[in-house]
């Protein structure tokens, strides 16, 4: 998690279509489809990455998986205001660059620019304090509006954990009836997953979307994901070319990126629209 890409990207240019609430206790950014209600085909949660709810990256995802699955989507805020500061987009940029002595000069100042936003994400955020938010929020969901209605997770970076945990099988009872708190999980670009354990604990259907370049998940890694993944319901799709935070923070100028971060969200919302069906 403290890899400079988990800190690397661009922001989005448009303007998210939601509305903000408080949801089982925690604020959340809603995004609906453009439909009926009768034809909304289930709820997907956003778990985040480390730039959280209020991220406008985050919250167009969200308003795309509304549009093009007819999902209701909800982007909780699961780190409660903790969420790693956007303008540590600029400053990895900056500790990022070489071109002249003053970048080399300037270097160290931006280093501890980055580390004063992101060490207090990491351990304010780390699972075994932030997982326990993310379960509760997923009961009482699933007790609530999503009784009768089909969930799903879909994790980010450091969501992405949480949305694997949430597939080893976390459940609550609904009138005498042990019933799994989601019906199928998304990741992209997940971090911190123990590997290969927690993969050979899935239970619920997932589908993984890894970059080939990610440094938080590496090639030799994907591999050892891909042959857990074998005989379990779920998919592994590998983006050629793509690093960490391709399916959030995409740039949008470049071309082959802005691509394969909509083909993410394609991925995503066929995924979840296969195993909805079967709810």
């Amino acid at each position: 998690m403290s890899c400079p890409d988990c800190f690397a990207g661009h922001i989005n240019p448009g303007t998210p279509t939601g509305r903000v609430t408080s949801l089982h206790g925690l604020d959340v950014y809603v995004a609906e489809p453009s439909a009926p209600a009768s034809e909304v085909r289930g709820i997907v949660v956003i778990i985040p990455d480390a730039f959280g709810w209020e991220f406008v990256n985050n919250r167009i995802l969200a308003d795309h998986y509304a549009q093009r699955g007819k999902f209701r989507v909800y982007l909780p805020d699961f780190m409660k205001g903790t969420a790693a500061p956007v303008w540590g987009l600029d400053a990895i940029r900056a500790v990022m660059k070489t071109g002249s002595l003053l970048d080399w000069i300037t270097k160290p100042y931006h280093i501890a620019t980055v580390l004063y936003g992101l060490v207090p994400f990491i351990v304010k955020n780390r699972p075994g304090r932030s997982y326990p938010i993310v379960e509760a929020f997923f009961t009482a969901l699933r007790n609530s509006e999503g009784a009768a209605t089909p969930v799903g997770a879909a994790g980010f970076c450091w969501g992405g954990k949480h949305t694997v945990l949430l597939a080893h099988g976390a459940s609550t009872v609904i009138e005498g009836v042990e019933t799994p708190l989601i019906n199928a999980g998304f990741t992209g670009h997940p971090s911190l997953l123990a590997i290969p354990g927690d993969i050979e604990k899935l239970k619920i259907p997932v589908s993984f979307a890894l970059g080939e370049l990610d440094n938080n998940l590496k090639a030799k890694a994907i591999g050892v994901v891909q042959r857990a993944m074998e005989g379990k319901e779920g998919e592994v799709k590998v983006y050629v070319g793509a690093g960490h935070g391709f399916c959030v923070r995409a740039d949008t100028a470049v071309e082959d990126s802005n691509r394969q971060a909509a083909e993410a969200e394609e991925q995503a919302v066929a995924f979840f629209q296969k195993w909805f069906a079967h709810i």
